[in-house]
């Protein structure tokens, strides 16, 4: 048969093991605060029917949907693109077995056909969190006070909790007299103040076809574009008699006051009214988190409240809101900021044991079961013709903590030598000691 040229497809990854390592540090330390939380596991497969997901996110984001068939296949089928939309459709067809309100969490692959660089890739984690069935904001704040929680636990000392309100943005549409056919045009310019800059924010609306007097009204609001219950007031009172912004307004404020009595630091939090999510079914509130320093890093969280998208797939809607961990950026920065715990290791081999030749290789093996009954993660060598220097040197490559040595003579003694290679300090011990030996030899 002819050799295959080994490659991947493009926007598609390998990871070594050390690299998974470290990612599954992350998401266990997600899942942790998720389940302290009170929130609980579900399980959805990648295919979902092709109608589940279209006309939910928006024309531009329905482009990158992968569409699947099988020959001869008659169901439309797609792998999906979030762990949003699933969640809707699972909690219809799964709501006479759900106990409500129903707190979920979801981390697994979602696929994007998107043009692959640096930093965007065709399959990616997500790391989702969710409430079904609560309007209160108290639902939101939770779900904030999640997000600060993990990115503390993680080590993130320097990041802020952005929140805006759907209804905001639909009020500063209505205030600014913005006809509807270009909200999008206004929300996509909005959007990139952080980049462009209040001047270039105005040269877009201009661009687009904006009426002067709406830029010139919108232009002042944005001046009032990031604070607390200050800036609150300062646009509570300048939309006066704009109902869907005065309705947002209250949701954030009482956002604000459910999150101080969390105990949640407001150096972490900060309304921004030029924060815009793209996503089509968000109704309420919103947020996104930016890493800050050393410098601004980017959103490495997003989500918000979707109070429609379940009556989609159910007579009536439910209230909910959740939010996606960016958990591929949070794994890079983490890289980045030296974020890792030094005693985090690239491999989960903690002991090798060394096998002398092939009549104490049964012996060699059993040493190392011994040791994994005792809680240490151990690798019994299994090539008795390489010598004791080669044996070594694979346990060093490995990352192995810890050497085990069983010859003949030790047999003989009833007795374990080991040896840290950190240090080459070794100890001998009997068997019956060799889990406590161990353990003390790998500091714990």
């Amino acid at each position: 048969m002819p050799t295959i040229n080994a490659r991947l497809p493009k926007g598609m990854r390998d990871f070594l093991p050390a690299e998974v390592i470290k990612r599954q540090y992350v998401i266990d330390v997600i899942t942790d605060i998720f389940q302290t939380f009170g929130f609980e596991p579900i399980y959805t497969p990648v295919l979902e029917m092709r109608e589940t997901l279209m006309g939910k996110y928006g024309a531009d984001a329905e482009k990158l949907i992968f569409h699947a068939q099988h020959p001869g296949g008659k169901e439309a089928l797609a792998l999906r693109y979030d762990l949003t939309v699933p969640l809707a459709r699972y909690t219809a067809m799964h709501e006479h077995d759900l106990t409500f309100p129903f707190r979920r969490y979801h981390i697994a692959p979602v696929w994007r056909a998107e043009r692959p660089q640096k930093g965007r890739y065709r399959e990616f984690f997500q790391c989702d969190v969710d409430i079904v069935g609560v309007a209160s904001m108290a639902a939101d704040a939770e779900i904030v006070s999640v997000l600060v929680t993990a990115l503390q636990r993680l080590g993130f000392a320097d990041f802020t909790v952005h929140l805006n309100n759907r209804k905001i943005l639909t009020g500063i549409g209505l205030y600014a007299g913005v006809p509807q056919t270009q909200l999008s045009e206004l929300y996509r310019s909005i959007d990139k103040l952080d980049k462009i800059g209040l001047a270039g924010v105005e040269r877009e609306l201009a661009a687009v076809g904006l009426a002067a007097d709406a830029i010139e009204r919108m232009m002042a609001l944005l001046q009032w574009r990031e604070g607390g219950v200050e800036t609150l007031g300062q646009v509570r009172e300048q939309l006066a008699g704009v109902v869907p912004a005065q309705e947002g307004i209250t949701e954030l404020e009482q956002m604000l006051e459910h999150l101080a009595a969390m105990g949640i630091p407001m150096e972490h939090i900060t309304v921004d009214l030029a924060m815009v999510r793209g996503l089509g079914y968000y109704t309420g509130p919103i947020y996104e988190t930016i890493i800050t320093k050393p410098e601004n890093l980017g959103s490495v969280t997003g989500g918000g409240r979707y109070d429609q998208l379940l009556g989609l797939f159910r007579r009536e809607s439910l209230p909910t809101t959740g939010s996606s961990f960016g958990i591929e950026r949070i794994i890079g920065l983490m890289e980045r900021l030296n974020l890792y715990p030094p005693e985090l290791s690239g491999t989960v081999v903690q002991v090798l044991v060394t096998v002398f030749h092939a009549g104490t290789q049964s012996a060699s093996l059993a040493l190392a079961n011994e040791l994994r009954a005792g809680g240490v993660r151990t690798e019994a060598y299994m090539n008795p013709k390489r010598s004791l220097g080669k044996q070594i040197q694979y346990a060093d490559r490995k990352g192995a903590q810890v050497v085990a040595f069983l010859g003949d003579d030790e047999l003989a003694a009833g007795v374990v030598k080991f040896k840290r290679l950190s240090d080459g300090h070794e100890v001998v011990s009997s068997r019956a000691d060799a889990v406590q030996t161990v353990r003390a030899l790998l500091g714990g």
